[in-house]
Order: C-alpha cells, then structure tokens, then sequence
C-alpha cells in the first residue's frame, strides 16, 4: 500500500510546492519559503482539518515511512551541496568585523535560546527532555541562519559587492559549520546514537579531520578529471554519489547524524568553480524540485497549528518568536556597530542572518526524532522559522533599500 502511493503522493507534493513556491516568489519572496508553507497546508493544519477523510487517503500512516525515508535521501544530498557551496577559504581575510559578528550572531541568540529553555521546560517539554538537553537545543535552534535562503537574497538584491552582502555571507558560512557540529554535540549529550559518547566525540573529531585534510588534498583528481573530459562524466558523478552515501553513513555509524557526513564530503570536495557549478545544477535540478518537497511534507505532518488552541500558548510561541528575532537582530548589529559599521548597516546584517529556513527544518526534525521537543513546540519552533525567514527580505528592504544605502549614516 505504501509503496503504490508513494507516486501520487509525490505527484501533489511537487505541485504544491512549485504552485506555492511560485506564488512567494510573484511577492518577492524566497520560494522556499512557499514551498515550506504548502508542506504544512497539506498536513493536519489545513488539509487534515478541512478534508480529514482525503487527507488519511493521501497521507495513510503506513505511508510515512516511506516518505520519510524519500525526504531522508533528499536532505543528505542537499547537505552534501550546502558543503560542495561552501568554500572555506571565503572565511579567511574578512578581519574583526566578520569575527566579531559571527561571534554574536551566534553567541547571543543561543545564550537567549539556554534563557528560553529554562523559562518554557515546565509548561512544554512534556517530559519529553530533561532542561539541560532543552536548553542545549534550542540555544543550537536559536542560533542557525539559512545559508542558501541568505545567499538567494543576497544576489537577487545585487549585494556580492557590498560590505553587508560579503560579511552576511561569511556570518552565515560559519553559522552552518557551527551549527552542526552545535547539533552532532546536542545528540552526544543526549546519547542518541547509542555507544558511549567520549567514544563518539574522538571518533566524530578524528574522522572530521581526516576528511578535511587528507580528504580534500585526495579529491583534487575529481576537478581534474572533470576538466579533462570538460565535463562531470555519468561515471563521476557516480564515484562522487558513492562518496557521500559512505561519508553520512560513516556518520550515523558514529553516532552523530548522516547529514554531518553528508556535509563534511561536501566542504571537502575540491572548489573549482566549473566543477562545483555543474556537480551541484546535476544535484540540485532533483533534489530541490522533488525530493526537498517531501521533507517539508513530513515536517508539515508534524505540525499540528491546531495544538496552540490556547492564548498561553500562543504566548508561548511569541516568546519564541521573539527571542529568535531579537538574539540574531540584535546582537548582529550592536557587534557590527561596536566594530565601526553604522546602526543601520548592521541591523541590515542582523535581518539577513535572521533568516532560518530549511536549515532550520533540518534541525527540529532530528530534534523531534530524538525526543527532545514536544509537538507543540515543535510546531512554534516551525511557524518561527517560517516567520524569520518571511520577514527578511521586506525588512531588508525597507531598512537598506538603494536610497537608503545612498543616504547619510546613522
């Protein structure tokens, strides 16, 4: 039964999202955004709570492990290209603004994010963690900025040039390593991966490196080859599939999560822009069409808006909201100010870090499988994802629009 349905499922699931996408992006907007919305319009939120008897058809509980498993494949291979866009040279150079901004970006949201945790373990953890691994999450949940989403508005408001467009970039770049390897240390504490975790850390740190360093000298002969044949051969492509597959499940043997392996092969794939253009437009074409889609799905199946069915609670989710947008706005502008920028190019930078999109998603989900959040925030955490994400760019321009950026400092 599961597998039959497994087509027409996919077949709503890509037209949602590129309908919704699309729309998002008539407005403006990111189309990933549209695309996270129409997951939870096609779960209990909307279309389990106006059509419950065609929702069950399309979505019967026996099918869920089949689309999750879809939606896993999809996330590992998108990983592996937020790696493969990720140079670590571009983290280089950028002097004590980028340093101390990235600093903040992140330390002031995830110290904000322990203070959350502490204030809402009693009325919404359910038992489902104890405070210090609550804690621990969301100040990582706290302090994750969409690299991807960043980037698209980044280029779509002509910003590569500008001192903001650079240093977002970075701010976001070192995010995305620290926020994984804030998450690989959340799932060792918590010991979801089994074995003892001094074990995992040494095994994790140790394989970490050799990837980085003999991995990436030993890939080099993948932009080689590619440049001599003038393009990524089918047979490439394989050897370089093959390599990610054994890297995530080198690292969910180790106990971390195969989206950190995932990761780690792409950083540590060789940066020629040809290579990377072609191996990652090869990746992305299904990955993002067909296989993202179905992880926003199981994501929106997991919403539940119906649970916020009281004002405290909806409190709730404006504490988050909240600590979500002052951490990441406000500590982003006041280092950006305390380094010589103006007040308004900071707090431009501190909207585009604000951003969290899928990368978020990715981290409520592993979140929610390992018990450390219970529905209901699960669904807070989502809705404020979502939000942040929406946000960015109206903000962004209203506060440094081209004849903003022409005016006088402030």
């Amino acid at each position: 039964m599961s597998e039959t349905i497994l087509i027409p499922q996919l077949a709503v699931i890509v037209a949602a999202a590129q309908i919704v996408g699309r729309i998002f992006r008539a407005i403006g907007q990111p189309p990933v955004i549209g695309e996270m919305l129409a997951g939870i319009l096609l779960g209990p939120s909307l279309l389990g709570w106006i059509a419950p008897e065609a929702s069950s058809a399309l979505f019967p509980p026996e099918s869920i492990p089949s689309l999750g498993a879809l939606s896993q494949v999809g996330l590992v291979l998108f990983l592996f290209v937020i790696g493969l866009r990720h140079d670590p040279a571009t983290l280089r150079g950028h002097g004590r603004t980028a340093v101390a901004v990235s600093i903040a970006s992140l330390a002031v949201p995830f110290a904000l994010g322990v203070w959350l945790a502490f204030a809402l373990h009693e009325p919404l953890s359910g038992g489902a963690a104890g405070v210090t691994e609550l804690a621990l999450f969301l100040g990582t949940a706290m302090s994750i900025t969409a690299f991807p989403v960043l980037a698209r508005i980044v280029f779509d408001r002509d910003l590569l040039g500008t001192a903001v467009g650079a240093l977002a970039l970075v701010c976001a770049a070192v995010n995305d390593v620290v926020g994984w390897l804030l998450m690989a240390s959340v799932l060792l504490v918590i010991g979801a991966g089994g074995g003892s975790p001094w074990l995992v850390v040494l095994g994790t740190v140790v394989y970490a490196a050799f990837v980085l360093i003999a991995g990436r000298r030993g890939l080099g002969f993948l932009a080689r080859s590619a440049q001599a044949q003038q393009t990524v051969t089918p047979r490439l492509f394989a050897l370089v599939s093959i390599i990610v597959l054994v890297s995530a499940a080198l690292t969910d043997r180790l106990g971390v999560h195969p989206l950190f392996g995932a990761f780690l092969a792409g950083v540590a794939m060789p940066k020629d822009p040809a290579f990377v253009r072609e191996l990652a437009k090869r990746l992305e074409d299904v990955t993002v069409v067909v296989l993202l889609p179905t992880f926003f799905v199981v994501s929106g199946l997991r919403t539940q808006v119906g649970v916020l069915d009281r004002a405290d609670m909806w409190l709730y989710f404006a504490a988050v909201l909240a600590v979500a947008v002052v951490g990441k706005i406000g500590g982003t502008a006041i280092a950006a100010r305390v380094t010589g920028k103006t007040w308004r190019e900071g707090t431009a930078l501190g909207v585009l870090v604000n951003t969290r999109g899928l990368v978020e998603l990715v981290l409520l989900n592993i979140g929610f499988e390992a018990g450390l959040i219970t529905p209901a925030l699960f669904t807070m955490m989502v809705l404020m994802a979502i939000t942040t994400t929406f946000i960015a760019t109206p903000l962004f321009d209203l506060i440094y629009s081209p004849r903003r950026r022409e005016g006088t400092p402030s």
